[in-house]
């Protein structure tokens, strides 16, 4: 009956995530080499310098005619400057030189004019334009200059960044290894999909919402299945997930109820145990974390919200910190709260809301939540807001920070 109690005491957001760094001391993962064409997502394992210039060498930025530009001082369409048309190597005074985008420029030219400035002309083209020095001209080394650190370490890659890698010759890149994470679902009344469904039943469906989040952040995830109320069936579930990944997620069996046995026996595996458990926010209080054998274990709780909370504030900082990455944050932005919402105080609240765009300025509605299962609660919202745990909650019209998970429409606010 001990266990029904509850918490006695909840760790701080902040502290929790200290302790678990502290005692656990996560380091970057070993690196790997692969096709810069198979690097989308991944992270650099070091800084990227680039060995030649980009371009590299002055080319026409237009297709035209490479010319010098003191022929076309005073060039207007009323007065166009006659240039003789050449196909050899060296433009000179006076001369012309049909010219096409990205070719090398000539020798001796130093500007192009475009197609539609000309008109052709006996024997050669009228320019109907004044053109300075270097009109139209990417001149070498312009974008990437050879020697130039082009790539931070710790950047996940975008298709532009694979675009400059590719333009600057390269076809492989050390990348961080992608770490490989263990879900295990934990409850009797949990079956997978497709399996027959009894009374009191309910399809599991934190594991495939944890491995979705897991892959969007450059994860590799398995699932363990689900155990039942069972110690032996657990432990040896949370020992294959150690054996064959770099961290293991468990959900459901984590508050203080009689068949809450996941910290319990995490406990019992020892080499370090639970590092906290109990963590004064909302909602995922109940979650716990854990380092077993040198590994991670983070302990979420069997309802849906509360999980991807859980993950969101601890696996994704864990893994963050597994993959050295510098550009995986949230993207945030300013919005105006739509009404008032209130807060705990003593804990961090993860409030979901709904931003859209509404006459120039981004309007933040908070999402009705009834519960920490309600799954809907995330599939219309586009965004979290914390309100701190000194706050009572935050005031309508009040500016906030909101940390986006999707898109923001500008489509009229829905009704929440």
């Amino acid at each position: 009956m001990v266990r029904l109690k509850g918490f006695q005491e909840l760790t701080p957001v902040n502290e929790a995530l200290e302790k678990f760094f502290e005692t656990l001391q996560p380091k970057r993962l070993n690196t790997v080499f692969i096709p810069v064409e198979k690097a989308l997502g991944r992270v650099t394992a070091k800084e990227i310098i680039a060995q030649i210039n980009l371009p590299p060498f002055n080319r026409s930025a237009v297709d035209g005619y490479a010319l010098k530009a003191k022929d076309t001082v005073a060039a207007s369409q009323f007065q166009p400057k006659t240039l003789r048309l050449v196909e050899k190597e060296v433009v000179e005074d006076g001369e012309a030189k049909e010219i096409w985008t990205g070719n090398i420029l000539p020798k001796g030219a130093y500007a192009v004019v475009m197609l539609e400035h000309t008109k052709k002309m006996d024997g050669g083209i009228g320019v109907l334009v004044s053109l300075t020095p270097g009109a139209n001209v990417s001149k070498k080394g312009e974008d990437v200059e050879k020697g130039e650190v082009v790539i931070a370490a710790g950047v996940k890659l975008t298709p532009y960044h694979l675009g400059l890698l590719v333009a600057l010759g390269m076809e492989k890149i050390e990348v961080v290894r992608k770490p490989k994470a263990a879900i295990l679902a934990t409850g009797n009344e949990l079956v997978a999909l497709g399996d027959k469904l009894e009374p009191n039943q309910i399809v599991e469906v934190n594991s495939i919402i944890l491995s979705g989040m897991c892959a969007e952040l450059g994860v590799e995830a398995f699932s363990l299945g689900i155990a039942k109320d069972d110690e032996n069936e657990i432990r040896e579930k949370i020992s294959e997930g150690l054996a064959k990944a770099d961290m293991v997620i468990t959900t459901g069996g984590t508050s203080v109820g009689v068949h809450d046995l996941v910290p319990k026996i995490i406990e019992q595996m020892k080499r370090h145990g639970v590092v906290v458990h109990g963590i004064a926010m909302r909602p995922s209080m109940p979650t716990a974390l854990a380092v077993v054998h040198r590994k991670p274990v983070i302990i979420l709780s069997g309802n849906p919200v509360a999980a991807v909370i859980g993950f969101e504030v601890f696996a994704r900082a864990l893994i963050q910190k597994l993959l050295g990455t510098r550009n995986g944050a949230r993207v945030k932005l300013k919005a105006k709260l739509t009404r008032r919402v209130a807060g705990v105080l003593g804990r961090r609240v993860f409030l979901r809301v709904k931003v859209v765009e509404k006459d120039g300025e981004f309007l933040a509605g908070p999402i009705r939540v009834k519960g920490s299962g309600i799954i809907t609660t995330m599939t219309k919202a586009n965004g979290y807001v914390i309100i701190p745990e000194d706050r009572e909650g935050l005031r309508k019209n009040e500016v906030i920070i909101v940390h986006l998970f999707d898109n923001v429409t500008g489509e009229k606010r829905e009704n929440v």
